[in-house]
């Protein structure tokens, strides 16, 4: 019987406190991301399985199989992304129905050679989740699999209409159309996008409701220069970035609010004040969002209850496998807080 990979095994390879490799597989406390990264590949390496395990209660059958599903991911969420939250209750969901979810971070020579990650068995798993994966040659040959697809956001360039999978995505357009033209209406006329609108789906969606809010009211974005792929990189290419406007916009609508966060920070150190000089906002009503000084404007993602629709998505294709493929958008909420002052709703 093949022997089962246990966290201290992990440990012991990596020369790690069990502790620490705890907090990287299960995604809580503090931990570097470079640590975290290196549990997470070494978990896969050795064919380590996270499991959420059925209680004896939840089923009437102890016998009952335990069918498997796969998370394939480019980036294991941690911490307060949205991710983190949808993936509990994912996988609390799945439980209830005799699934348990295997976990497996993709690393950069994997991807480059659209080579499967480590560990992960074609014939025994019922169904692939797809999160943080952004990579279009590796979306296309995830679908030549044959195994029902789930893509909690995808490229920003994916043909939805072409790939045999489900996708669920945040509404993005319409919310920061609203955001951005509630501005508007409060007699904001210089604006500016802040992030890689081709990072994700996502982000896309979100930029071209930004742009559609300004051609609507006859404006277009006063700068461009903060949707380089690099500005957001490292704290010196931002403030470098801000040192070389010579006029800052009104007011910046982020692509998410780890974007907005690390902007408030470079400008408050070039003695930019937030919204007194320029407002700014974000999207995915993080923690950090109501901690930040000001408060964070935002757009509320329901992410816990985006994991029960993932469930619901993907097991519904394992048990109907010819209904047609779905693209669904969850609605949002905007939240107004300080950043962008008192206005007028």
């Amino acid at each position: 019987m093949e022997k089962k990979v246990t966290i201290q095994d992990i440990a012991d390879a990596l020369g790690l406190s069990r502790n620490t490799v705890s907090k990287a597989l299960n995604n809580t406390g503090v931990l570097a991301e470079e640590t975290r990264q290196k549990v997470l590949e070494k978990a896969a390496e050795m064919g380590y399985r996270r499991f959420i395990y059925l209680s004896r209660s939840s089923s009437s059958d102890e016998n009952t199989e335990i069918k498997e599903l796969a998370l394939i991911t480019q980036n294991m969420p941690y911490g307060s992304h949205f991710g983190t939250y949808a993936l509990n209750t994912f996988q609390e969901k799945i439980s209830r129905n005799n699934y348990r979810l295997s976990m497996f971070p993709v690393r950069e020579a994997e991807i480059s050679s659209l080579q499967l990650p480590m560990g992960f068995n074609r014939e025994k798993t019922a169904g692939i989740l797809c999160l943080e994966m952004f990579d279009p040659e590796y979306i296309e040959m995830l679908d030549t699999l044959g195994i029902p697809l789930l893509f909690i956001d995808t490229a920003a360039d994916a043909d939805m209409t072409q790939i045999r999978a489900d996708f669920l995505l945040m509404e993005n357009h319409l919310s920061i159309f609203n955001l951005t033209d509630t501005l508007i209406q409060n007699g904001y006329r210089n604006f500016a996008f802040a992030g890689e609108p081709k990072h994700c789906r996502s982000f896309n969606e979100r930029y071209e409701g930004f742009m559609h809010a300004l051609t609507v009211n006859r404006l277009t974005p006063s700068i461009s220069q903060f949707t380089g792929r690099t500005v957001f990189d490292t704290p010196q290419n931002l403030a470098e970035t801000i040192r070389r406007t010579i006029q800052l916009p009104d007011v910046f609508i982020c692509a998410n609010d780890f974007v907005a966060i690390d902007l408030i920070r470079a400008l408050k150190k070039q003695g930019i004040r937030v919204p007194e000089d320029v407002l700014v906002t974000g999207f995915d009503n993080s923690a950090e969002s109501r901690i930040i000084d000001p408060h964070l404007t935002t757009v509320d993602i329901p992410s816990s209850k985006m994991g029960y629709i993932a469930a619901d998505m993907l097991l519904s294709r394992i048990n109907e496998p010819d209904m047609p493929y779905r693209i669904t958008h969850v609605r949002t909420t905007l939240k107004f807080r300080a950043s962008t002052g008192e206005l007028k709703l």
